[in-house]
């Protein structure tokens, strides 16, 4: 037996569109019903007021007095009953005995017969009406006393017939009805619009389906470790998620949602690129302690509905980019070396070869003795071994580009003074750029020289760098350490984030960084890193 198929549940806008349908035709033939009865009651009453008016305007007609005393009433009253109620659209007029005998009745066949109907309270000279079956069908109906000198010598009772009240108020229903019908479409037609409108919105997607996906939506962006933020087309951010928070060093407590992307305190360039109305591809931001790729991409649909950013921290790789750059450079220099090592063999060859092996002797003694002195030199002012084996490889490669790379006297740096959390990273990254930063000023000048001092005082590691390059303006002394500065045209890879990743580290450890002139010319970058507990906290932050 096969089983029959489940029907889908109706769309979002679907079950919004029945139940709008549904609750516009309650209200409508609720207001229908209300309005039936209430112009039905009104009826009543205005017929009830008619009838009464006719019946006290016969019973006051001094004519009708004149007429009941007659020897025969009825011939007189009937045509003047019948003349009446053409005039005042009432379906009766009976003008009868006190007794009740009739002297008027548009059957003429009624005339002397009993009157149907209470006249208790008229013969009592009351005025009152009721609703009563009587000759001509149900009728609303006055009886009314007709007085002489005090006394009632007869009685009127004029009536609208139920049917003829009924009529009335269908006609009335009936108009009421188109109206009702008329809105109930209205209401429809404009239900359908405002449904149709919220169909492409939700994309024809149930309440189940909306539910689910805000479900799985809210569950991958709690996963996805990459930052996601999402601006409005005012630059507001509508949405960030946990990595987007940790990457740009927003709190977990702070409510963000809403703001403008200027007031979330972001360093500048990195906040041009969030508010550019152009999309960015892999660009590099700095920020206080991360280097994070940036991409921007606008929401489609016309319109600009929004901005959708992500971010990516390669803080880690860009260390190891660096690393891996100053391997390459000692690689380079230690193949220039090898290339002169080979040249000066070559010499002392040439030397045994022509019988002079005293000169080879001396000339291979005098070399030896020149590259010791330059290791001896280092390996004695900074004994510590990452430090010295990048002064080595940065003068190899200062060395190659025609600059003169010294240790200053004043360098002491012995091995085990630095505390684990200096790591070697950063002062590789500090020191390396700074070098690679001085060279760069410094060559092409009269004799281009880079001096490096290091030491330690009052628990401070002081790392110096002095150039003979063309200085630093002091207009520009804050913006040499911004990502994206540079007085040098950029290369393939671009320029001006050595000094900015510079900054970073030296923020990151509680340190800081100044950059003067030199007595002689060029620049001097000072870093000052602290050696106790305040690096610890640096770290925690």
């Amino acid at each position: 037996m096969r089983l029959p198929s489940v029907p889908r549940p109706r769309s979002l806008a679907g079950q919004l569109f029945a139940m709008q349908a549904v609750l516009i035709a309650v209200v409508v033939a609720g207001y229908a019903l209300f309005t039936y009865v209430s112009d039905r009651h009104q009826a009543e009453e205005a017929a009830t007021r008619q009838a009464t008016a006719v019946a006290r305007s016969v019973a006051d007609s001094p004519s009708v007095r004149a007429a009941i005393h007659t020897t025969n009433p009825s011939s007189e009253l009937q045509p003047y009953a019948l003349q009446v109620m053409r005039a005042t659209e009432v379906d009766f007029i009976t003008i009868m005995t006190p007794n009740g005998i009739r002297w008027t009745h548009p059957d003429q066949t009624q005339i002397g017969k009993h009157y149907l109907g209470h006249i208790g309270a008229a013969q009592q000279g009351h005025t009152f009406s009721e609703t009563y079956k009587g000759t001509l069908g149900a009728s609303v109906r006055t009886v009314t006393p007709i007085m002489d000198n005090g006394r009632v010598i007869g009685l009127v009772s004029a009536g609208i017939k139920v049917e003829a009240i009924s009529q009335r108020v269908q006609e009335q229903v009936t108009a009421l009805l188109g109206v009702a019908a008329g809105a109930l479409l209205l209401g429809a037609l404009g239900t359908y619009v405002v449904n149709a409108r919220l169909r492409r919105h939700t994309h024809g997607m149930n309440a189940a389906e909306l539910s689910h996906m805000h479900d799985y939506h809210q569950a991958a962006l709690h996963a996805v470790r990459e930052g996601l933020l999402m601006l409005d087309g005012q630059y507001r951010v509508a949405l960030i998620n946990d990595g987007g928070r940790e990457l740009l060093g927003v709190g977990a407590e702070e409510d963000v949602v809403g703001r403008s992307v200027a007031e979330l305190g972001l360093p500048a360039p990195l906040t041009g690129a969030l508010l550019a109305s152009e999309p960015r591809v892999d660009e590099v931001h700095l920020t206080a302690d991360r280097v994070l790729v940036v991409n921007t991409s606008p929401v489609s649909g016309g319109e600009r509905r929004g901005t959708v950013v992500t971010l990516r921290d390669v803080t880690e790789l860009q260390s190891l980019m660096g690393e891996l750059d100053s391997e390459r450079g000692f690689t380079q220099a230690l193949r220039s070396q090898a290339h002169e090592a080979a040249n000066r063999l070559h010499t002392v060859v040439s030397l045994i070869e022509l019988g002079r092996a005293s000169e080879a002797v001396d000339f291979a003694t005098a070399e030896l003795e020149l590259a010791q002195a330059l290791t001896d030199q280092v390996v004695a002012a900074v004994s510590e071994p990452v430090l010295a084996a990048l002064l080595l490889g940065k003068t190899a490669q200062a060395n190659e580009r025609g600059v003169e790379l010294v240790v200053s006297d004043e360098s002491r740096l012995d091995d085990g003074l630095l505390p684990e959390s200096l790591s070697a990273r950063d002062l590789v990254t500090i020191l390396g750029n700074l070098i690679d930063n001085a060279v760069d000023a410094a060559q092409g000048t009269v004799r281009a020289r880079v001096t490096v001092t290091a030491y330690a005082e009052d628990a401070e590691l002081v790392m110096r760098v002095t150039d003979t390059g063309a200085g630093v303006d002091p207009a520009h002394a804050e913006l040499v350490f911004q990502r994206g500065f540079s007085t040098k045209p950029a290369g393939p890879g671009g320029r001006g984030l050595g000094l900015a990743l510079v900054r970073q580290a030296v923020v990151r450890l509680d340190g800081t960084l100044t950059v003067t002139e030199a007595p002689e010319g060029g620049a001097v970058f000072e870093v000052r890193l602290p050696l106790r507990a305040s690096v610890a906290g640096g770290e925690a932050r």
